[in-house]
């Protein structure tokens, strides 16, 4: 990966930018609109979203004040827990279409495998918002369409019903979370990884391995996770809202970890989830 533009072909045949701009927690209103309009003139072209992030319609605005081309961009959403099924998934992606003001997704994603409110019939509603989701994409308003936070039993699960498999798969990965499983079943699919919370909320910016590259490289510690990722073969989706942030994010191809860094990073930090388990979300 030489830029940001540079990605990943997705079995549909469309690019996935290989540097996303995420915004969860980025507030709804100008935070959100100034966020997207200097990532987007930063070289952002990936911007991720979704439903329960309630920031759908500020992220729309601001890519159409950007004045960049629609076409231009990456725009993926999700579809929150209590939205699966067949008439509210529709619904659902309706709602965000209108948000974000566009006429088509470039990916959609169900946003978590087990939905705490429909868990008892787990797994009815799940494949059921899969159907949904792949007539859609058959019928041109999803260009791609996805999972997040699935692992391998979820994927087996979905797969006895599906007639698409899914083309990417958004989790949480760093090197504080591997999910050595999860990533060795995707990769031998073809199935393309996002990683979300690549920085670790800047948790792990002290570690000693991190810090080592960093001074290596003349880089900061967010930019050799980011790098890591990169190298790891997934998407980051790293998240600010400070220009300057914003910017440094995006300075990761002119430089390379050496596979001694690589291993260093991976092994040196404990093993923990900054989010929940996929099999126990309260939500």
């Amino acid at each position: 990966m030489k830029n940001l533009t540079d990605g990943y072909i997705l079995a549909s045949g469309k690019l996935l930018p290989c540097v996303g701009y995420g915004t969860w927690r980025v507030p709804e209103g100008e935070i959100c609109r100034n966020g997207v309009r200097t990532a987007l003139e930063a070289g952002y072209r990936h911007f991720d979203t979704a439903a329960i992030y309630k920031n759908e319609r500020s992220v729309g605005e601001g890519i159409r004040l950007s004045g960049i081309p629609r076409e231009e961009v990456f725009l993926t959403s999700k579809l929150w827990n209590t939205d699966q099924g067949k008439e509210r998934t529709l619904a659902a992606f309706e709602l965000s279409l209108k948000k974000l003001g566009t006429d088509y997704l470039d990916l959609y994603l169900i946003h978590w495998p087990v939905a705490y409110a429909y868990k008892d019939e787990y797994p009815r509603h799940l494949i059921e918002s899969w159907r949904i989701m792949e007539e859609l994409y058959r019928d041109g308003r999803i260009r791609s369409i996805g999972v997040s936070n699935f692992l391998p039993h979820h994927m087996e699960t979905l797969l006895q019903e599906a007639k698409i498999m899914p083309m990417v798969n958004q989790i949480e990965l760093h090197p504080g979370c591997l999910q050595p499983e999860a990533v060795m079943y995707c990769k031998g699919r073809g199935i393309v990884l996002e990683a979300w919370s690549p920085l670790c909320q800047g948790r792990r910016f002290d570690k000693p391995s991190i810090a080592k590259a960093a001074a290596a490289h003349g880089k900061t510690p967010a930019q050799v996770m980011l790098r890591w990722s990169l190298q790891m073969g997934f998407v980051p989706l790293p998240k600010s809202v400070t220009p300057q942030r914003i910017v440094e994010n995006t300075r990761i191809f002119d430089f390379e970890l050496t596979e001694a860094e690589m291993k260093a990073i991976g092994r040196s930090l404990m093993s923990s989830r900054m989010g929940p388990h996929p099999d126990h979300a309260k939500f």
